[in-house]
């Protein structure tokens, strides 16, 4: 019963302090981009002959003309409603332009994530467990070498080398986009069709995001292999690799929960850089297009899913940690 009270209050301690940061992300989503150079409404005229007349009833229309105050104070009443506005470009609610391309980013940044997780936590768990040896210089230069790569860097590297073609190596993979002009909405044809594009942007972001993953791994197993438990289940006559996976790996995890959660987080995030460099469809696409105006409501309202879905992984992570040991809720 004390242990499930004690439970209980770090959980209302996480739940207040994910409260006061999802508050803290409402403020700064509103004032934030607002210091960003550029008028929407000069922006969204650009190149088409438009009087002084129709730009203050542009901005009229936006709400642009009202003070800060009250532009502020009903942004945060509709903000706390679920509405996040109109977008001032596509002249659609927010929120429905979001859920358009939530789809695609989740399906991209959910495989990358999946793969990049597992692929880490593995070798990071080798390399950690055989540290010194070949195996571990590499694996840990590897890591390194790419976690220092720009992501839309590596990206164009990957569209010249096996779109384009380079040499002997051909182009092998579309240079961008979901799917084919002509491939059908359903169907097997259809889904090779989106992994045949899929192929490039998730290879870009597991390259990039696996590294950290095995950095982190790595350095906790490495602390945790000089504890006193894991000699004494050698001293049981457990096998080597019987210790590594049920006893070392397991206390080595807590710190990587939270690299986990985080990557997580970024699935609904999606990757801006990577979206743009391969035309993907998705969310960070739809915010580069925002900030290019930049569209006040769209930008604003993404900053939240941004925000909102990394303060979400945190506190799942921050509620997990206890039940992989007991003593972070002391």
């Amino acid at each position: 019963m004390t242990a499930a009270r004690g439970y209980l209050r770090y959980t209302a301690g996480k739940l207040g302090g994910a409260a006061v940061s999802l508050l803290a992300v409402l403020v700064t989503s509103f004032f934030l981009f607002r210091i960003i150079p550029g008028d929407p409404v000069k922006a969204l005229t650009h190149g088409t002959p438009t009087t002084a007349g129709q730009l203050a009833s542009l901005r009229r229309q936006f709400g642009l003309d009202e003070p800060l105050w009250r532009q502020f104070t009903e942004y945060c009443a509709k903000a706390l409603t679920g509405d996040l506005g109109i977008s001032y470009q596509f002249r659609a609610p927010v929120g429905e332009l979001i859920a358009e391309k939530a789809p695609a980013t989740l399906l991209l940044t959910g495989v990358a994530v999946l793969v990049y997780s597992a692929v880490g936590l593995w070798l990071g768990a080798r390399s950690a467990w055989r540290h010194g040896g070949l195996g571990d210089r590499i694996n840990t230069g590897v890591a390194l070498t790419l976690w220092s790569v720009p992501s839309f860097w590596l990206g164009l590297l990957l569209i010249i080398t096996f779109s384009v073609g380079v040499g002997p190596v051909p182009g092998l993979f579309p240079t961008g986009g979901m799917e084919s002009g002509d491939a059908t909405g359903t169907g097997l044809g259809y889904a090779i069709d989106v992994a045949h594009h899929m192929v490039l942007p998730v290879l870009t972001l597991v390259a990039v995001g696996y590294a950290q993953t095995l950095l982190v791994m790595r350095s906790s197993l490495l602390d945790e292999m000089g504890g006193d438990y894991l000699t004494t289940a050698r001293a049981k006559g457990l096998r080597d690799a019987v210790v590594r996976r049920r006893h070392a790996v397991p206390n080595a995890l807590l710190p990587t929960v939270t690299m986990i959660f985080i990557n997580l987080g970024h699935v609904a995030a999606g990757s801006i850089l990577v979206e743009t460099v391969f035309s993907w469809p998705g969310v960070g696409g739809l915010f580069y297009q925002a900030l290019s105006v930049p569209d006040l409501p769209l930008v604003q309202g993404l900053f939240m899913v941004f925000a909102g879905a990394m303060i979400l992984m945190n506190l799942l992570a921050d509620l997990v940690y206890p039940l992989l040991d007991p003593r972070v809720r002391r």
